[in-house]
């Protein structure tokens, strides 16, 4: 695997890479000793598998906060997505600052995604499908959120949304009184 760190510190996107023959490809999707060479959390309680409907349509921006902060892997496993953190850590130099990349079920490339991260994705295809490992158990009460469409965040989405949840929808914009993460 190779690991490309990002600007906002502690985030990577991953390449792995394959091997393969006439019968197809294999390759490594996690490998303890290889996250432990690079400081990250290396301990997965939970993986999770998610299917969208629709090219356009926006999942996300979505967080735990203390003490419930979670790491996750993301990796595209059909059609093709674009991955988007946020940096909501408030003691952090990058704070409210986004990244984002193409995961697509070809290019095999994966999200690691920090403590202290909003997570969200948008559909580049009518059909999409994530597979994703999560370091904490989901805790209801701790949930927070990041709008996709923050004034203050200004994530550039490639397509025009086409749908969002109402759950989503209803994510208040970030003011004065958002207190991010402290992780």
């Amino acid at each position: 695997m190779l690991f490309n760190p990002l600007v906002l510190q502690g985030a990577f996107t991953i390449d792995v890479q394959p091997s393969g023959d006439n019968r197809g490809f294999f390759t490594r999707v996690f490998c303890e000793k290889e996250f432990a060479e690079h400081n990250l959390v290396q301990h997965f309680v939970q993986a999770n598998h998610s299917g969208t409907n629709g090219k356009g349509v926006i999942r996300g921006m979505h967080f735990q906060r203390a003490p419930f902060c979670e790491v996750k892997l993301v990796k595209c496993v059909q059609g093709a997505i674009f991955d988007v953190i946020v940096d909501v850590r408030k003691n952090s130099p990058t704070f409210l600052q986004w990244y984002g990349a193409e995961l697509t079920a070809e290019n095999k490339k994966m999200m690691y995604v920090p403590e202290g991260f909003a997570h969200g994705f948008q559909s580049l295809s009518e059909y999409s499908e994530i597979t994703y490992m999560v370091s904490g158990f989901y805790n209801k009460e701790s949930e927070g959120g990041v709008k996709f469409d923050d004034p203050k965040v200004k994530i550039d989405w490639p397509l025009p949304v086409s749908l969002v949840s109402d759950k989503d929808l209803k994510i208040p914009f970030i003011d004065s009184t958002f207190e991010g993460v402290l992780v």
